[in-house]
């Protein structure tokens, strides 16, 4: 009986520390796995932030709306277009006199405004000029050597309106007018002693 109880006893104690021993077990596999789980968590934040940071490294800045349509034209932003315009104004030369319009301060590169798109999804560009004195008589021939040499040497359709500043001249509105039509600057160009003229005011120099 005493050798019965004692047996008994001994695989009580077995079954115990088997039981210990599988409930460990499973802590252990349970602890293993979270710690494991969080060093992917780790490693996988660690590499989408790595390579997030290359993408900003190594690629520009995706351009959208009015941006996007002076890259397809071939200029970083509004005030590359500015410039590049001006840089054609600023060597046409006065009618008049032996001064480009630049030396005159006729243009100037504060008076070119890159405006939004038309419907159609064109470029519109504003340019505003000064005649020397209210009551300059070639202010309309200047206006259209402006607009003949920015067409010319821009390689892709742009929609001009070019003004003179307001309340430079006595008769702008007029000006205005003649400036911006089309069939008006078309009537103009086929006269042959007025498109020698601005021929003259806009070719470059040798």
């Amino acid at each position: 009986m005493l050798s019965y109880i004692k047996r008994k006893l001994s695989e009580s104690d077995a079954s115990g520390a088997n039981a210990n021993a599988s409930a460990n077990g499973s802590t252990s596999v349970k602890a293993s796995a979270c710690i494991s789980g969080q060093n992917s968590s780790k490693v996988n934040t660690e590499d989408i932030l790595r390579k997030t940071s290359q993408m900003s490294l190594n690629n520009e800045v995706v351009p959208v709306g009015e941006d996007a349509l002076l890259h397809e034209l071939g200029y970083r932003n509004a005030t590359d277009l500015q410039e590049t315009i001006y840089d054609l104004l600023r060597s046409i030369r006065d009618p008049e006199k032996p001064c480009t319009l630049e030396d005159l301060n006729v243009v100037w590169e504060e008076g070119i405004f890159v405006m939004p798109p038309t419907r159609s999804n064109v470029s519109v560009v504003r340019i505003e000029f000064n005649p020397t004195v209210p009551h300059c008589s070639l202010a309309t021939l200047i206006g259209l050597c402006i607009r003949i040499k920015v067409e010319r040497g821009l390689p892709h359709n742009i929609k001009l309106d070019i003004y003179i500043k307001k309340g430079a001249h006595q008769t702008e509105e007029e000006i205005n007018k003649q400036i911006n039509d089309k069939e008006r600057i078309a009537a103009a160009m086929e006269n042959p002693n007025l498109r020698e003229l601005v021929e003259n005011c806009i070719k470059d120099e040798e």
